[in-house]
């Protein structure tokens, strides 16, 4: 069953068959964030996905980061405050197969976004529509 489909800049068309949501800063219990804490939960992410999906190809949308404090106001002692979007996602995306001898293609992507919603159609952020199918994912045979 497909949980939302996404038509790539690209022109292919993917189905989500899989999704995984959490809050990006669930669990920081003191600090603030900031460029090394999120470059952390980034890795962090990615690695999880990695584990979940061993045997998959897993491929991370480089997250937006805001700076919402004055530059002209004092850093705190880890440097400026940076966020990062609310939502960190792991999805399992499947497509038409790479090699018309193949049965379909399939790639999952970390990426992260403000609200907690299933990305679908021309909703979709710019960045997960971009995704560049053809070079990141793996074929596979039923």
């Amino acid at each position: 069953m497909s949980l939302g489909r996404i038509v790539l800049t690209s022109g292919r068309s993917i189905e989500l068959t899989e999704l995984r949501m959490s809050s990006t800063y669930g669990g920081m219990l003191e600090g603030y964030p900031c460029k090394r804490v999120n470059d952390r939960r980034v890795d962090w992410f990615q690695r999880l996905a990695e584990r979940a999906y061993p045997s998959l190809p897993v491929h991370l949308v480089e997250p937006s980061r805001e700076y919402p404090d004055d530059p002209d106001e004092a850093a705190g002692a880890f440097g400026p405050v940076e966020v990062l979007p609310a939502v960190a996602c792991v999805g399992v995306f499947d497509s038409a197969a790479l090699d018309p001898a193949m049965d379909g293609s399939t790639l999952v992507v970390t990426w992260f976004q403000q609200a907690p919603e299933v990305p679908a159609g021309e909703g979709a952020d710019l960045a997960l529509r971009g995704i560049r199918w053809e070079e990141l994912a793996q074929d596979y045979e039923l």
